[in-house]
């Protein structure tokens, strides 16, 4: 545990806005899975893939980042996780087929792996145990606020300014 108490807040600000892109992104896309099918114009079966893609992806690296993260650091694979998410994250809005979508959100989903399994363990190795049960519910509920807020806000941008901006914006 940290003895700077400087980091509280900042740590717990990034791990907070982190833990909630994930879930946001699995329920802002599944809105606009309309207008991707539109636009690409494949199969319900296909469309299913970049909705599943993402979230097998991150279920299937949780434990090899985990693992990663005791080797390497924590804060290393957090970094790597939240570079891989952002930059899959502005590609996948540039996307020129169905194809290439699927394999952004796969790397998304790796991402997303790197942040959730390091991020926890980041918040509960600064904050002091007194302090340690708030922080962890409030970075807990930015997974359920990003789970609730995702479909709204997904809705409003994907009518207001296409499938692709969902993939900007965060």
């Amino acid at each position: 545990m940290s003895d700077d108490r400087s980091l509280e807040t900042p740590t717990l600000m990034v791990a907070t806005f982190t833990s909630f892109m994930g879930p946001f992104m699995i329920s802002a896309v599944n809105v606009a899975l309309p207008a991707i099918q539109k636009e690409f114009s494949v199969s319900a079966v296909l469309l299913s893939w970049i909705a599943t893609s993402y979230l097998l992806a991150t279920a299937v690296f949780l434990v090899p980042f985990g693992k990663l993260a005791d080797i390497h650091g924590r804060k290393k694979t957090f970094a790597l996780g939240l570079m891989v998410f952002v930059l899959s994250s502005l590609l996948t809005a540039f996307s020129i087929s169905v194809w290439m979508l699927i394999i952004l959100r796969i790397f998304q989903g790796m991402g997303t792996a790197m942040i959730v399994t390091t991020g926890m363990a980041i918040v509960t190795s600064v904050f002091p145990p007194n302090k340690r049960g708030s922080a962890i519910g409030i970075y807990v509920a930015a997974v359920y606020i990003g789970l609730s807020l995702g479909p709204f806000v997904g809705g409003v941008l994907t009518h207001h300014f296409g499938w692709r901006s969902i993939f900007i914006a965060i």
